[in-house]
């Protein structure tokens, strides 16, 4: 082998043998790389693990740490897991792999959520004394045998339970303390009313005896001094009804049209002895009957006009009913009075607030009147505000619901025909714009002429009826008469104390009359085919006619009067007696059973009873209890009786229901009211 064959062979064997040592050194670099790659994940999850032991140690001392107690059972109760605070309870024992149970002092019924967690209150025994836990308890899986195992969590309520105890011990005694003043209410108001009752009876009776007008003048001051005062105990109860949540809605057909006309007249003394004028519109397309409350809306109706007629000093006021436009019914009561600020408008709302002004002395009352009707009319489901200015006078409105009773036609069908009819109203501004909408309503064409200067000009135009008040004077009068045309009707408007001028206005061509506030049926009976003419010789003293009318002697009847004050005794026998009847006074319960037990043996039986509520020994209720069962068992005709009571809650009229009484008069004693009773409700039944 030559040379260069050799060093041929050697430089190949030494390359073949550096690209094996490169290639192993290429390999060998690739383990390197892959060994710091595995180290670095080994570092890595050496450092995730550290992460996790520290997190699950950290884990388990916040759960060892924490105040709520954590206790883990499997399916057979016994202990799996449980922290510290779990395991203090068992005095430090150990309980993993036991039954372990708190001693349990009371509990609550446990209440299962939406999600599956139960919920349970437990009282149980503790180191500290028994302490409240709120439990809640879920099924969970263990992560080493994925077995279900029951996870409870309790935590410390203690405090919450005690604040609940608190709140129900406080509540308890609220309800007791408002239980307390609703029973003083009750006996205050019939203690009050009880002397009231003889104040202002007595206060009527005299006014009837021959006075002078001095000795008038402080009659009337003390029947208005305990109407004040009246006013004001009824104020303080219905306001604390409404604050109890007592105030009931006794829903009921009524005549619409009736109620608020009879709400005018009875408020027209008062306006009238201001010289204010008071009138009621009522819209015919209102049915003539709805559904509600009567009560309650007049009492709404006499808080608003009552204030009117207290806060304006001329003038008048005016009751306004129509139809509103989402179907229920709006009232209006508008005045010519002081009117009210801005800034008081929505504050006289409140309790024991009254609105203010330099042009009048503020009033007596104890400002609860809006209040209550404004709570009154929100418990109807209405809604009640206003529209005022300081000198421009006051509006007050409510909308309520009131559904036209089904049997009932529509006032509308009622409406008389007056198209083509020319009417002039002289005077009576405030009136008199009622009157001319009335009018409108039903197809006359009328005109207002406030002044004789204004009448005088509207006859020049002709007219067919002359409505004119006496307000405008006599001489006025007179000369209106006297320039009105012949065929055009003379009709005067009148105040009920003023029928003793009906002669000297006959004189002058008045031969018609008009009692105000004038209700729709008298002008329409007026001006359509009927007539109210009056005598031009009767007397002053028969027009006006006595206050208590004496009824003929064969509606007389035997009442028996069960009544233990002294005072409203003499009061009823008088007004009785003065009424025509025969009055027999006894002072208990067990006296009344006694004389009503011997007049029925007797030929002269009781034809009314009048029963005291509250008196000695035997009380009106029992009383009547006892002569409801005589004539039961002995088949005896019944004794009407009729409570007189100064309580005026619901309860009360309720129990005298119960016992078996016929009626109810609250006192003060009202001697319409009774007139009333004695004609409408007693009637040919209780005829002698």
């Amino acid at each position: 082998m030559d040379a260069g064959t050799l060093i041929i062979g050697t430089l190949g064997a030494a390359l073949i043998a550096g690209g094996i040592a490169a290639r192993a050194i290429v390999r060998h670099r690739r383990l390197l790389r892959v060994v710091r790659g595995l180290e670095e994940k080994l570092e890595e999850l050496a450092d995730r693990n550290w992460e996790l032991r520290d997190s699950a140690e950290r884990a388990r001392s916040l759960l060892q740490a924490q105040g709520d107690l954590i206790v883990r059972r499997d399916a057979s109760g016994a202990i799996t897991y449980a922290n510290e605070a779990y395991r203090l309870l068992a005095g430090d024992a150990e309980i993993i792999g036991t039954d372990f149970q708190p001693t349990v002092d009371a509990q609550r019924e446990p209440t299962m959520l939406p999600d599956g967690t139960r919920v349970r209150d437990q009282a149980i025994a503790g180191p500290g004394g028994p302490r409240w836990i709120s439990w809640r308890e879920v099924t969970v899986r263990d992560p080493g045998n994925n077995r279900a195992e029951t996870q409870s969590v309790g935590r410390d309520v203690t405090a919450r339970v005690a604040a609940e105890r608190a709140l129900a011990e406080a509540r308890d005694q609220a309800e007791a303390a408002s239980g307390a003043k609703s029973r003083f209410l009750a006996a205050m108001s019939h203690e009050i009313r009880t002397p009231l009752n003889g104040i202002l009876g007595m206060a009527d009776l005299l006014r009837e005896t021959p006075l002078t007008p001095e000795q008038a003048t402080y009659v009337n001051a003390v029947g208005n001094s305990g109407r004040n005062l009246l006013a004001l105990v009824e104020d303080v109860l219905d306001f604390s009804k409404i604050e109890a949540g007592k105030l009931a809605l006794s829903p009921l057909p009524f005549a619409l049209a009736t109620l608020i006309e009879e709400t005018v007249e009875l408020l027209a003394p008062r306006a009238q002895e201001k010289k204010l004028e008071i009138a009621s519109y009522i819209d015919d397309a209102l049915p003539a009957r709805v559904i509600g409350d009567p009560v309650r809306l007049r009492q709404v109706l006499f808080n608003l006009a009552g204030n009117a007629i207290k806060f304006t000093p001329a003038g008048g006021l005016s009751i306004a009913v129509t139809a509103a436009s989402d179907g229920r019914v709006t009232f209006t009561v508008e005045d010519t009075g002081i009117g009210i600020a801005p800034a008081a408008q929505e504050r006289i709302f409140d309790e024991f607030e009254q609105g203010e002004s330099a042009q009048v002395r503020r009033p007596v009352g104890a400002g609860l009147g809006l209040a209550i009707s404004r709570r009154i009319v929100e418990h109807m489901g209405g809604r009640l505000w206003l529209d005022s200015k300081p000198g421009a006078g006051s509006r007050f409105y409510f909308s309520i619901p009131l559904p036209a009773d089904p049997a009932s036609p529509s006032a509308a069908e009622a409406s008389p025909d007056l198209r083509g009819l020319r009417v002039l109203i002289a005077g009576s501004p405030v009136a008199g714009r009622v009157i001319a909408r009335r009018l409108s309503a039903w197809g006359a064409r009328s005109h207002l002429a406030t002044d004789l200067a204004e009448a005088r000009e509207r006859l020049a135009d002709g007219c067919d009826v002359v409505l004119a008040d006496r307000a405008l004077g006599m001489d006025a009068l007179r000369e209106l008469g006297a320039a009105t045309p012949a065929g055009c009707q003379r009709i005067v408007l009148l105040a009920p104390g003023e029928r003793g001028d009906l002669p000297a206005l006959a004189a002058i061509g008045f031969e018609r009359y008009l009692i105000k506030p004038v209700r729709a049926a008298s002008l329409a009976a007026i001006l359509g085919s009927q007539e109210i003419r009056f005598d031009p010789h009767q007397t002053a003293e028969r027009a006006t006619g006595p206050s208590l009318a004496r009824p003929a002697r064969s509606s007389s009847l035997n009442v028996l009067v069960a009544e233990d004050n002294e005072i409203n005794a003499l009061l009823t026998r008088t007004l009785l007696v003065k009424l025509g009847h025969r009055a027999t006074l006894v002072e208990s319960g067990a006296a009344a059973l006694e004389h009503w037990a011997e007049a029925r043996a007797g030929e002269a039986p009781f034809d009314l009873i009048l029963m005291d509520v509250q008196m000695p020994e035997m009380d009106g209720l029992e009383a009547t209890r006892h002569i409801r069962a005589r004539e039961a068992a002995e088949a005896l005709p019944r004794t009407p009786i009729v409570a007189l009571s100064a309580n005026v809650f619901a309860e009360d009229r309720a129990s005298c229901q119960d016992a078996g009484m016929d009626g109810f008069l609250v006192k003060p004693l009202d001697r319409d009211r009774l007139v009333e009773w004695l004609a409408n409700r007693a009637g040919s039944s209780l005829a002698a």
